[in-house]
């Protein structure tokens, strides 16, 4: 059973930064794509970032020029870059990963963008 684990989440300022991190308990060349999601309460889960492993991107339009996703292949780690945060990106973000017949998912990381 993969294992993913995300780490990074903290209370930040507006117009602060985070990185996040999410490690897999395997390799990630299996993974067709893996991404960020995040639900804030209330709300619905939604897409924050996806990258294939061709090397595609795509983003939610809300965190287009702000938020930087990235892999790390060799320590079987995806990474989310945020930046220009705003209280609006206040969620818990959960990291997916996506391979034929299978989809995973972490444990969520909140983060909390406050003044």
């Amino acid at each position: 059973q993969v294992q993913l684990v995300e780490s990074g989440g903290g209370l930040v300022q507006p117009g602060g930064s985070l990185r996040l991190s999410c490690a897999a308990s395997e390799s990630i060349f299996g993974f067709y794509a893996m991404g960020w999601y995040r639900q804030a309460p209330g709300k619905q889960r939604e897409l924050v970032a996806v990258l294939t492993n061709h090397g595609s991107t795509n983003y939610a339009d809300s965190v287009k020029g702000r938020f930087t996703i990235s892999r790390d292949n060799a320590k079987n780690t995806v990474y989310l870059q945020m930046n220009s945060l705003k209280p609006e990106d206040t969620a818990v973000y959960y990291c997916n990963a996506g391979r034929p017949m299978s989809t995973y998912w972490g444990q969520g990381t909140q983060v909390t963008v406050s003044s």
